[in-house]
């Protein structure tokens, strides 16, 4: 499965079956975790075999069940630390997909301080939020998407920069409420979150996505 491949079979699961990780699963996305902090300075942790964290009331009112798996997205407290999360966070979904696992993004119905419990962490540092990991009872459901003028505005745009909003309307948001806009100035692009839960969460991942189906060598960040 190619990463492309990955974006579009990708969808939220909520749902695992109780089947483990095989190790050698486990080691490759512990080195994927690995390059994602050296690159970003997170503190991204790989939780298997963890059942409590998802035994709660607020799990079972997030319809997940199954869940012993996870990957918690944590880093030093910042103004920038909600979209970096998005960011490595969607690149580890989009790893886990082509090794043939299925994830959800988790940002509150799961017991914080359990996945504290079972992490790294500093006082300086912050719990964004959880992906859940595992084998999927189903592989998930497509959401509708915004119309692309709806997110970059009317007018004709370089097949580079229409790739990478193809790609980025495929980005999971919270409540697929696509809370994001792209504009394009020459060869720069612009991106901001336009408010709702999450959203800042949000642009990091659809700026991942962007820049895979638009080709970092196309253009700049603005």
């Amino acid at each position: 499965m190619t990463i492309f491949e990955a974006m579009e079979s990708r969808h939220s699961v909520r749902a695992y079956q109780d089947k483990p990780i095989p190790q050698a699963l486990v080691q490759e996305l512990s080195r994927e975790v690995a390059a994602c902090n050296a690159e970003s300075g997170l503190r991204i942790q790989l939780v298997t075999g963890e059942k409590d964290a998802f035994s709660g009331l607020m799990a079972h009112y997030g319809k997940f069940s199954g869940v012993s798996n996870y990957i918690a997205l944590i880093g030093r407290k910042g103004p920038d630390l909600d979209e970096t999360v998005g960011y490595y966070g969607q690149r580890l979904v989009l790893k886990a997909q082509m090794l043939g696992l299925n994830t959800c993004w988790v940002a509150m119905t799961m017991k914080k301080g359990a996945v504290k419990a079972n992490c790294k962490m500093d006082k300086d540092e912050k719990l964004v939020c959880v992906l859940s990991l595992g084998y999927g009872v189903n592989p998930g459901k497509a959401h509708k998407s915004k119309a692309m003028e709806a997110l970059c505005g009317p007018g004709q745009k370089p097949d580079w920069f229409v790739k990478g909003m193809q790609a980025a309307m495929l980005a999971p948001t919270a409540m697929n409420q696509q809370k994001f806009q792209f504009t394009l100035e020459g060869s720069a692009v612009k991106a901001r979150a336009t408010g709702g839960f999450y959203s800042k969460v949000d642009l990091g991942i659809v700026k991942y996505h962007f820049e895979l189906g638009a080709g970092k060598e196309n253009f700049t960040w603005a």
